[in-house]
């Protein structure tokens, strides 16, 4: 009876722009861009709409399968497939995870509600030195990020408490859409700008001597991270999908959704950097340090115009993070409400409040409070490797032993032809993907990462 009464998504449009949401966040707008400057661009980014294609969405419809069939919070949907077997820690692990990203993500999104607010007050106008000093001294401050990590997984917790449709879906409908609008338009100013076409033959014109294992793998990790694969989002929301549902072409959508943002990412911030003679491999502190110098020199002679696109480009980066932070909150949400048969209300408030002292320590150990710093690593590092480097991949790895030579294979197959209401034509080429080629080159990953390969 329980299961009858679980929310669903109300329209087709709110499962794609909710899960797109999942996946579009700041991998796509600030991890992508620096990983295709430091990769060769072009070939990066072939490779990454490859390993999109051909691993990421079939490791993102087997937790579509695992979400619908089992109706419930990830760490209870492999409870229930694997019948209480070992199994089950796959959930649990990707639980974890989730509720880990959420922690330190936060921080990172509150420095990008701090970037509207200095940009509001035009504090981000000086010379190059003068914005790099602005970030040290910003990010390691005690309390200003915390406050700002606080505000932001407040917002999020007003929407997760409201449920799925009133709550997520209602807000992925407004947020996603704002996105891609303010996306392209800060394209379009970007593309427009004197020199902007070294900057745009540098993410299209591939040049196949730059490419190497390492950047195949860069792009492949890339891949994973960017759809959020691992960490129970997918499960999580395909839980809420209604068995009218059509998982693959759903994936195919939200795959092309995340790969576009990516590339339009990259024309954002690229053409400007080359049109100021800003190298495209500046690494992560292409955001929040590189492109404020970007925009003052870009828009020199415009400085109205530099005002306003620096605006809306943190605007764009604050809805990103947000749109992820939510899918990550709702994954905790549901287990602790499941799991502690507790109301929405309060599962949300306890991942809130969990989360708000996390980020905290995770950005106070940013500060330099020693304490908070383990072999010369700080606590928000810690986290970021170990969810990043050894959580996502292990939960991608088993995820696909589990479906692909774990779960019977009519419930995989009834699941993936919506009950054989669709055809399952492309059903063995997916099952051949998940049992032997998705484990392998996540495998690769796991022990390149690591320095074994």
């Amino acid at each position: 009876m329980a299961q009858l009464e679980r929310a669903n998504f109300g329209s087709k449009l709110g499962i794609i722009l909710a899960t797109a949401g999942s996946a579009v966040g700041l991998g796509n707008v600030w991890r992508f861009p620096y990983m295709a400057g430091e990769n060769g661009g072009a070939v990066f980014i072939i490779l990454y709409v490859i390993c999109v294609l051909l691993l990421g969405l079939p490791c993102m419809i087997s937790e579509f399968i695992i979400g619908r069939h089992a109706r419930s919070n990830t760490a209870r949907a492999y409870r229930k497939m694997s019948n209480g077997g070992p199994w089950t820690v796959i959930g649990y692990l990707s639980v974890l995870t989730g509720f880990l990203i959420t922690g330190y993500y936060a921080v990172v999104s509150g420095w990008c509600l701090q970037y509207i607010y200095a940009s509001l007050l035009g504090r981000l106008h000086g010379d190059p030195q003068y914005i790099r000093q602005y970030f040290s001294t910003f990010s390691t401050d005690a309390w200003k990020p915390v406050l700002w990590t606080v505000i932001i997984l407040v917002m999020t917790h007003v929407i997760v408490r409201h449920g799925i449709r009133d709550g997520i879906e209602r807000a992925s409908k407004m947020l996603m859409p704002t996105l891609f609008i303010l996306l392209l338009v800060i394209v379009v100013a970007s593309c427009l700008l004197p020199g902007a076409g070294a900057g745009i033959e540098f993410l299209f014109n591939p040049d196949f001597s730059k490419l190497t294992p390492d950047v195949f793998l860069g792009a492949l990790g890339q891949s994973f991270y960017s759809l959020s694969i691992g960490m129970g989002c997918i499960c999580t929301f395909a839980s809420y999908y209604s068995r009218h549902t059509n998982l693959s072409n759903t994936a195919i959508q939200i795959g092309i959704i995340d790969s576009v943002v990516a590339v339009l990412a990259g024309l954002m911030i690229f053409p400007a950097a080359f049109s100021v003679g800003v190298s495209p491999d500046s690494g992560p502190s292409l955001i929040f340090i590189t492109l404020p110098n970007v925009f003052n020199q870009a828009f020199s002679t415009m400085p109205i115009v530099g005002y306003v696109v620096a605006l809306m480009f943190y605007s764009l980066l604050s809805l990103a993070a947000l749109t992820s932070l939510i899918s990550l909150h709702e994954v905790s949400t549901a287990f602790f409400q499941e799991e502690l048969h507790v109301t929405r209300n309060m599962a949300a408030l306890i991942v809130t409040v969990s989360c708000c002292l996390m980020g905290t320590f995770c950005s106070l150990s940013l500060g330099g409070v020693e304490s908070l710093s383990f072999l010369g690593k700080t606590l928000f590092d810690i986290f970021d490797f170990v969810t990043g480097q050894v959580f996502l991949p292990l939960c991608g790895f088993f995820t696909c032993l589990f479906v692909g030579w774990f779960m019977p294979h009519k419930v995989v197959r009834d699941e993936f032809t919506n009950n054989g209401t669709l055809r399952g034509r492309f059903f063995s080429v997916y099952l051949f993907f998940i049992k032997y080629v998705c484990p392998l080159f996540i495998l690769l990953i796991f022990m390149h990462q690591f320095g074994v390969i």
